[in-house]
């Protein structure tokens, strides 16, 4: 997995690793998405609670904030050759890669959008390489609300992902289960829907395994509940027995503490 630690001034979840992604845009509502992306009918299948002009936005803007946070461009080649149904995925080799660049920088900057790109390159949005798998929303309580959909995706073989030294301070490839260990010794900071998602992918032992659940698992709506105790607080993932015990989170229970979350053992008085 691909995780970036957020700068720590920024308001939300300053310090923290989390996989890149962000907010959706006026600009990810496209007219013509038939004509400039492939997988439609895959995307608005998966995300039946909204409706296809929403689940293509969401789609899209997935894309485009994996390249602003990432580096990674998931899109293919609009000229096919004979026999072929889809174009290749775009390589950056060092010749096109200070052109890549200067998108990303400018697509962040909010000089060019992600269809510009599109445009410049003669590329199709590569909308069928993102696995929807899970929605998260903030408890009430807090100031900042945020409703969060959750993709996995391949890194093509011909791009590097790096992080974009603005909102996020570093960037690196790391297996679930490390993250996970690295977060108990106090290395690092997971939020709740960040670790639970790295444990659950624990159980994956390929990208492709990895893949296949994200594709194929139920996803339902999460809204962790709070919990304050004098100082400290804690957030409760709702509704867990209910669910089939193979999507099930390990941990239910996480504590805030000096800024930072961790799990916590089940107690019978909370």
């Amino acid at each position: 997995m691909f995780l970036v630690r957020r700068h720590d001034n920024v308001a939300f979840m300053g310090g923290a690793h989390v996989f890149p992604g962000g907010r959706l845009d006026e600009s990810d509502h496209i007219d013509d998405s038939v004509r400039l992306c492939d997988g439609i009918d895959a995307a608005t299948r998966r995300m039946r609670d909204l409706s296809p002009e929403a689940a293509i936005a969401h789609h899209v803007a997935a894309i485009r904030e994996l390249f602003e946070e990432a580096g990674i461009l998931l899109a293919r080649r609009s000229r096919l050759p004979q026999a072929q149904s889809k174009g290749e995925m775009i390589a950056v080799d060092a010749d096109a890669s200070p052109r890549f660049v200067a998108y990303r920088q400018q697509l962040t900057a909010g000089k060019i959008s992600l269809l510009d790109i599109a445009s410049r390159e003669d590329v199709r949005l590569a909308l069928d390489e993102l696995a929807y798998f899970a929605h998260w929303v903030t408890p009430e309580v807090e100031t900042r609300r945020f409703d969060t959909r959750f993709f996995a995706a391949v890194a093509p073989a011909d791009q590097d992902a790096a992080h974009d030294d603005g909102e996020t301070t570093h960037g690196e490839w790391i297996r679930p289960g490390d993250a996970i260990a690295r977060c108990l010794a106090g290395e690092i900071a997971l939020p709740p829907p960040t670790w639970t998602t790295l444990r659950q992918l624990e159980a994956c032992g390929t990208v492709a395994d990895a893949m296949a659940w994200a594709r194929t698992r139920t996803v339902v709506r999460v809204q962790p509940e709070v919990v304050d105790q004098g100082d400290s607080r804690i957030i409760i993932l709702p509704g867990e027995a209910t669910r089939p015990r193979s999507e099930q989170a390990a941990e239910k229970k996480f504590l805030l503490e000096r800024g930072r979350w961790r799990p916590m053992r089940e107690s019978p008085d909370i």
